[in-house]
């Protein structure tokens, strides 16, 4: 089982990730690309590197709006896990 980080870790984190945040205690981040076929495009790419690292996020998309929660359900908060999942999706943003 995962350990929850404290708001110090989480805050450290954050300042190495583009565009994230914390909502209802969880990672968050909102997108918006050049319509529906790049959105769902990049949430195919995001859900083949979630199941590589075995960790699946909250992910919703509306035309081309992609938003992304994550957090670890069986630590009750953001782990280090969350943390890895939200840098590589920052890599597939990048391209």
């Amino acid at each position: 089982m995962s350990e929850a980080l404290n708001d110090d870790a989480i805050r450290t984190a954050l300042e190495s990730l583009s565009g994230w945040t914390v909502e209802n205690g969880k990672l968050h981040r909102s997108m918006r690309f050049g319509g529906f076929p790049e959105a769902l495009a990049f949430l195919v790419r995001v859900g083949i590197e979630a199941e590589k690292q075995g960790h699946h996020p909250e992910l919703s998309n509306v035309y081309d709006r992609v938003t992304i929660d994550l957090t670890t359900h069986d630590a009750d908060g953001i782990t280090a896990k969350d943390v890895d999942l939200a840098r590589a999706i920052d890599g597939v943003a990048a391209g």
